[in-house]
């Protein structure tokens, strides 16, 4: 590293390596300004405000300060592991090398910008947004950090306050001086703070895709092997349930735009594919409220069911999804899967059910189409009612006469197939299929 004959930090400890160092005896004190606050940096930012600075301070003051590096260094060390936990570790390995390089950096880019203001930045700029995506990979948050450079910049302050006092600095030299320090600190900062975004964006991508790749596994059909679904689980960092359960989505037609719902991090979503969908790991509990958390969709929530069976259960969301959007089940922004089996049971098999429906109606079959539908509307209501003519006439809103003449042709029609257990269960089936059928 440039420079780095001139901080050798690693041969002592840094309390042994602090109590090496003599004092100076000053020279003729000029008072040192306070301590300046610590400016709030901006992630991303370097604006080069600490290099105008240090170019404004005379050159040979580079000349000066040099021999001090060291203690200063050592100094800095010191108090950062004193007042940062995490810090206060021996300086060995990766951890010790990124961490006094960054101190020995620091230094040195400061000096060499002394009377100049022109040194190169690249070196500097990279190495603290490597710090900033190293505190990310050890899984620390950007605090220890942050105080680590306000607590060195501090330290520096009082070594520069020191040895301008020795040196007889005029007050415009210290204020120019304290400024730049801080300066610094802000850059190096927001230097950090976007190498910590940049990776924690990074793995926060990794994360969605192994994710994505995850719900498209568990969904294909077949579904993946349970080793690979297992081991790709792992990688995506969510731990495999019991039971499932898919939501399948649409844009809602009435809502300008469908919002990225913000959901728990252990629901696997895919919202870019063709048919959207959610995948809740669990039943769902009344607790959950679909109809806030997706904003602008429209949602059928599947039957809760084992991992291995998403795809079945998600089909049939998927099913009814289609019949609300045709008018078939009633438009709401969530509806239950469960709340429809017979409806969807009732429609699965258009082949089978035309059959039925022809077999069972076919003593309608010469009827026009308006008497065919009037009398298939009353032999339905008679047949889920079983009352009365006064009764199947409320509910059709028409005059109980007419129900009575409706219900002597229905017994001309179809005779004793009224009288049958399975001859009636059979006809509701085929009238209530026909109905829905009609709508979709």
């Amino acid at each position: 590293m440039p420079g780095s004959s001139d901080l050798a930090l690693h041969g002592k400890s840094p309390g042994e390596q602090v109590a090496d160092a003599a004092p100076r005896q000053p020279r003729d004190r000029v008072p040192a300004p306070p301590l300046p606050r610590v400016p709030t940096a901006e992630s991303g930012r370097v604006t080069g405000r600490a290099r105008q600075l240090w170019g404004r301070l005379p050159g040979g003051l580079a000349e000066e300060f040099r021999p001090h590096a060291d203690r200063l260094a050592r100094d800095i060390i010191a108090a950062i592991q004193e007042a940062v936990p995490v810090y206060a570790q021996p300086l060995r390995g990766a951890f010790g090398e990124v961490f006094t390089q960054g101190i020995e950096q620091s230094i040195l880019q400061c000096l060499d910008n002394l009377g100049r203001g022109d040194a190169p930045m690249g070196h500097w700029i990279s190495l603290y947004r490597h710090m900033g995506k190293v505190e990310f990979t050890e899984g620390r948050s950007l605090d220890s950090l942050q105080t680590a450079y306000r607590v060195g910049g501090r330290v520096a302050w009082r070594h520069v306050a020191a040895l301008g006092q020795e040196l007889g600095l005029d007050s415009d030299i210290f204020c120019t001086a304290a400024e730049a320090i801080f300066a610094y600190v802000d850059e190096i900062s927001a230097l950090s703070i976007e190498g910590y975004t940049i990776a924690q964006a990074r793995a926060a991508g990794a994360v969605a895709r192994r994710r994505r790749r995850l719900l498209e596994l568990l969904l294909a059909d077949p579904p993946a092997s349970p080793q690979t679904i297992a081991k790709l689980a792992g990688e995506a960092n969510w731990k495999l349930p019991d039971t499932v359960t898919p939501v399948a989505l649409a844009p809602r037609a009435d809502q300008h735009r469908a919002k990225v719902p913000e959901l728990d991090a252990d629901v696997l979503v895919d919202l870019e594919g063709g048919e959207p969908c959610l995948l809740f790991p669990g039943a769902l509990g009344e607790d959950v409220d679909l109809e806030a958390l997706l904003p602008g969709w429209r949602a059928v929530v599947g039957l809760p069911i084992p991992l291995s069976e998403a795809t079945t259960s998600l089909r049939w969301a998927r099913r009814a999804l289609r019949l609300v959007e045709d008018g078939v089940l009633p438009e709401r922004p969530v509806t239950q899967c469960g709340d429809h089996l017979s409806t969807l049971w009732l429609l699965t098999d258009e082949f089978l059910m035309r059959r039925l429906s022809e077999r069972c109606l076919a003593p309608l079959d010469g009827l026009t189409v308006k008497q065919r539908a009037r009398l298939s509307e009353t032999l339905l209501a008679w047949l889920q009612s079983r009352g009365g003519a006064p009764e199947i006439a409320e509910m059709l809103k028409v005059h109980p006469q007419t129900v009575r003449y409706r219900l002597h042709q229905l017994d001309s029609l179809f005779g004793a197939r009224l009288h049958n257990v399975d001859d009636r269960l059979h006809l509701e089936i085929a009238l209530r299929a026909q109905k829905l059928a009609a709508r979709d």
